[in-house]
């Protein structure tokens, strides 16, 4: 998907909302148990209740990968059922790759042709030839791990290196990776107050940002700083969506929850006017 389009869901929905489909047995309706794939049968209730609200959906691929070949097939079937039925959706498999040369390439075959994925998350720390291989695919995009939203990430991230932020120096060196124009970045909801620095180095880039919700991170906070002209944010929230209800209403529930955000979505790109 062509980042254009992108931007004009997000204008045509009044929206940047991204649902996260962390979809976990342990944690779905018992009744969906009794299902042939019980995976995939929640996550098309879930996809088919919110995807009026929504732009982007973002499977967290260590989900399916834990139920070996039943969870691939289920994953499978979900982007399927995605691009078939709602194709205007961006979509993330949120898999947190990172290898060099051939092997980032083979990750890249696997998520953009053969799964049909619109984009990766990728971790950058070996560097430019980790990332650029999956930057050679026309538009397809590759999310780098910028600055994430849990605590582990001040082991890290936030270090000095010559004055400089490590976060920071992926941010700058990255902008000069071949096709770099194909590139997104994660920051978390949870580090806001980062955000404004952040975009003194990346004004025009998507950022994919985690952590409004349940992980306490605050939407006005990530869009005060965070905005660009075209928006520029795929904000996410999981669990706080597809985990709203337990019952068997639980697709009625998860769509009242994505309405809740998206309307506060659209007061804040009212502000952009």
């Amino acid at each position: 998907m062509k980042t254009e389009e992108l931007i004009a869901q997000i204008k045509k929905k009044n929206s940047f909302l991204c649902v996260g489909l962390d979809t976990d047995l342990e944690k779905i309706p018992q009744h969906l148990l009794e299902e042939e794939d019980p995976i995939f049968s929640f996550n098309k209730a879930i996809i088919d209740a919110t995807q009026e609200y929504c732009v982007a959906y973002k499977p967290n691929i260590a989900f399916y990968e834990a139920h070996g070949l039943k969870g691939w097939k289920s994953l499978e079937k979900t982007i399927a059922y995605l691009n078939a039925n709602y194709p205007e959706q961006f979509t993330i498999a949120d898999a947190k790759r990172g290898d060099i040369g051939n092997t980032s390439t083979r990750y890249a075959k696997a998520f953009f042709e053969e799964l049909a994925f619109d984009s990766i998350t990728i971790a950058p720390y070996m560097g430019r030839d980790s990332v650029e291989p999956f930057l050679e695919f026309a538009d397809k995009h590759t999310i780098l791990l910028a600055l994430t939203s849990n605590k582990g990430a001040f082991d890290f991230q936030t270090k000095m290196i010559d004055s400089t932020a490590l976060y920071k120096e992926v941010l700058t060196v990255s902008k000069n990776y071949k096709n770099a124009e194909n590139l997104m970045y994660v920051v978390g909801a949870t580090k806001a107050e980062y955000l404004k620095e952040i975009r003194e180095i990346i004004p025009n880039s998507f950022l994919l940002v985690p952590g409004v919700g349940a992980q306490g991170g605050n939407l006005q906070d990530v869009c005060k700083y965070g905005m660009n002209s075209t928006v520029g944010l795929l904000v996410n929230s999981s669990r706080g969506i597809i985990y709203a209800s337990a019952t068997e209403d639980f697709a009625n529930e998860a769509a009242f929850k994505a309405k809740e955000i998206q309307m506060q979505m659209k007061e804040e790109l009212e502000k952009l006017h």
